[in-house]
């Protein structure tokens, strides 16, 4: 099933067996490539950021997907087209009039998976050999609004979680912002990977319109929901961002 856009009937079924990529990004960090390109389509060893990620969704039995696109978005199109999505059902969620972020993005592709009882979100410039099946058993084990995937590797900005693993605000150690929504003692800092399991119930809580980030939703929802995290630090991870990251990216996957 492929669509550039307009209204189609949802994806049937339930557990985890379908996906957002969020490809829509303008990828400031990747330039010079980015100037021409998405950043989907940078290449490791090969093949691109979105092929490779496909794939990995395809070894967790995930062969529905919908891609959101904006910058450059008729070269991710075309390059689903060319490669019959690489062997998954992907559906194309437009936002070429306003990339809309993580969270509008996907407000945005609601109707798409709605009708799942969870499906995973993840960018679509992170790579990892992240074991997905286990942190979908832990999800499905203990039924949060969402779990995120975290880790302790450096960053500027990190969640902090509780010792059972629950959502109580967020920290920029560069600027020194803080947000905390549950008070609690010994909060331990952890960085987000981009990969998420939700649970389709977040779309009847999501207040925010237009463009909006998923870390100010899980914010606005941790007081009164359980967002848990799933530590992923035994396994390899690199955020794709940097022409750098793709050098190290190379070195890593093959």
């Amino acid at each position: 099933m492929f669509m550039s856009n307009g209204i189609q009937s949802p994806f049937r079924g339930s557990g985890v067996n379908r996906a957002m990529i969020l490809a829509a990004g303008l990828g400031t960090r990747l330039k010079p490539f980015t100037n021409q390109h998405p950043k989907a389509l940078a290449m490791v060893n090969g093949k691109t950021l979105l092929q490779r990620n496909i794939e990995y969704l395809q070894q967790f039995g995930i062969r529905e997907v919908i891609v959101n696109v904006h910058h450059f978005a008729n070269q991710i199109i075309d390059a689903i087209k060319i490669n019959n999505g690489w062997g998954s059902s992907i559906t194309i969620s437009d936002e070429t009039n306003e990339v809309l972020e993580t969270g509008g993005g996907l407000k945005k592709a609601k109707q798409y998976l709605a009708t799942a009882e969870n499906f995973v979100l993840m960018n679509v410039d992170v790579l990892t050999d992240l074991p997905l099946n286990k942190m979908m058993e832990q999800h499905l084990a203990q039924q949060p609004l969402a779990t995120l995937a975290v880790s302790d590797r450096v960053s500027s900005r990190y969640f902090l979680f509780n010792k059972q693993n629950e959502l109580c605000g967020w920290r920029n150690i560069k600027t020194g912002e803080e947000k905390i929504i549950r008070q609690e003692n010994a909060l331990t800092e952890k960085a987000f990977s981009g990969i998420h399991i939700i649970s389709s119930k977040l779309f009847s809580l999501i207040q925010q319109e237009g463009k909006f980030s998923m870390v100010d939703v899980y914010l606005s929802l941790c007081g009164q929901n359980k967002i848990q995290s799933f530590d992923h630090a035994a396994y390899q991870f690199i955020d794709v961002g940097k022409p750098e990251s793709v050098v190290k990216a190379e070195g890593m996957f093959l």
